[in-house]
């Protein structure tokens, strides 16, 4: 009879852990269904718009060398916002330009792709959720298909080195910038527990 039920327990605990490894493998799907989406987009936008740095030439006025770097280095200045802990602890930077968004994470934090709320939250209800919405308004022809966010992560392993979001607008952003700062700052925390 103890056997019956040693048995059964085996087999309960292996079908938990197969249950966990198709959420596992599902999750992993859906990411590399959404860098794929993203790559077709990129793909598609690099096919039929012209690189930037051809339109610089046609400028009647030439600024000297020493202007134009100075205005540079200031116009980048204003577009990047470190992101911070209630502490003031330095999680990562947000690079903001027109309608894209890079944030890049601090070198001295180990922020894990894999360390709860990243995938679960940013990645599933926030990223795949505005992108649902852009892909529904592009089918009803709403939005053209070259103005759906995008998104790409940056990894060297599992750690996040970089998030790069395309085709933002000023409300997302806000929405983005307060929702990567929650996250990342959630992770900090979880990695602080763990040393």
């Amino acid at each position: 009879m103890s056997t019956d039920a040693d048995r059964i327990k085996r087999l309960v605990e292996f079908k938990k852990k197969l249950e966990t490894k198709i959420e596992n493998l599902t999750t992993e799907l859906k990411d590399s269904q959404a860098m794929l989406e993203t790559l077709d987009t990129l793909l598609l936008e690099k096919g039929f718009k012209r690189p930037e740095i051809q339109e610089e030439p046609t400028r009647t006025e030439t600024p000297t060398t020493e202007t134009t770097s100075e205005t540079h280095i200031e116009q980048e200045l204003d577009n990047i916002t470190p992101l911070q802990t209630n502490t003031g602890e330095l999680l990562a930077h947000m690079h903001v330009e027109e309608d894209r968004l890079r944030v890049v994470l601090a070198d001295d934090k180990n922020f894990n792709f894999n360390t709860p709320p990243f995938n679960q939250f940013l990645l599933q209800k926030i990223l795949l959720k505005m992108q649902e919405r852009d892909n529904e308004l592009a089918r009803n022809g709403q939005l053209p298909p070259d103005k759906i966010l995008c998104y790409n992560i940056l990894r060297e392993g599992d750690t996040i080195r970089e998030i790069q979001i395309k085709n933002i607008d000023p409300e997302r952003l806000k929405e983005l910038k307060s929702s990567i700062r929650w996250t990342l700052e959630k992770m900090y925390e979880k990695t602080k527990t763990q040393t």
